[in-house]
């Protein structure tokens, strides 16, 4: 994926009203931007980051700006746009480079289902396969406390997310294909587990689905300021340790 236009870029001063994102460009005036990620986006949005931002030309928004990108103090690029990890995933499931999900002859975004009055991410169907439900979450926090590289979801309690596994886990019980697909969009993180610090019964629902059938898959794309590409898989940790911990016992 490419960013046409180009992006821009300027230092954060504040987020506030959850999407609303006020910054300061090289020239030393202030743009507000809009912020599409309603998460706790802890270590994302430290003021004086950098940040990257898209220009929209439809007239009908209140702002044409959006933030893409933040760079953190150890210069990693974390995509902060949450809209983007299902485009991301699209374009690498149609282009193949996510093997798992590769093979199906029709992909159907944003298909309603389940009891919880649902829509799936993706539906891969095939005629010669069992159908293929594709929940997307996009994943940006990184708490090297536990280990180099070590990252979490969710970043907040998230009840939006608990009913989502449920429903997976009712999908891969119906004969269905059910696979969570963690698009890592923070270029520091190598490996991935469920933030049982953060969110508890969301950690107990990942181990529950696993143990259910659902497929667990953690791809991390070639993150820049420009484009976005193809790189790889990352292994995601099926015993989530509390990162805190070590902080907890003196340790570190």
């Amino acid at each position: 994926m490419e960013f046409n236009p180009p992006l821009q870029s300027g230092l954060l001063l504040r987020r506030y009203k959850r999407f609303l994102t006020d910054i300061q460009l090289d020239d030393g005036s202030e743009l507000t931007i809009h912020c599409a990620n309603t998460g706790a986006m802890t270590g994302c949005a430290d003021p004086g980051t950098r940040v990257w931002y898209s220009t929209s030309s439809n007239p009908k928004r209140k702002l044409p700006h959006s933030w893409e990108i933040a760079q953190s103090p150890a210069g990693h690029f974390i995509c902060v746009n949450t809209v983007r990890a299902n485009q991301i995933a699209r374009e690498l499931i149609e282009g193949g480079a996510i093997s798992p999900l590769s093979g199906y002859d029709t992909l159907r975004p944003e298909v309603k289902y389940g009891e919880e009055n649902s829509r799936i991410d993706f539906l891969l169907q095939d005629a010669a396969k069992a159908d293929c439900y594709v929940e997307v979450k996009s994943v940006t926090l990184l708490d090297e406390r536990a280990g180099a590289g070590m990252g979490y979801f969710p970043d907040a309690v998230t009840a939006r997310g608990a009913k989502h596994l449920r429903e997976l886990i009712a999908m891969r019980a119906a004969g269905h294909r059910a696979v969570l697909l963690f698009m890592v969009l923070h270029s520091g993180i190598a490996s991935v587990a469920a933030a049982a610090h953060i969110d508890p019964h969301y950690s107990q629902l990942i181990e529950q689905a696993q143990l259910a059938g659902v497929e667990i898959l953690c791809y991390r794309p070639h993150l820049g300021v420009q484009r976005m590409e193809p790189q790889g898989f990352i292994p995601f940790e099926s015993c989530s340790c509390d990162p805190t911990a070590a902080d907890k016992s003196g340790i570190g």
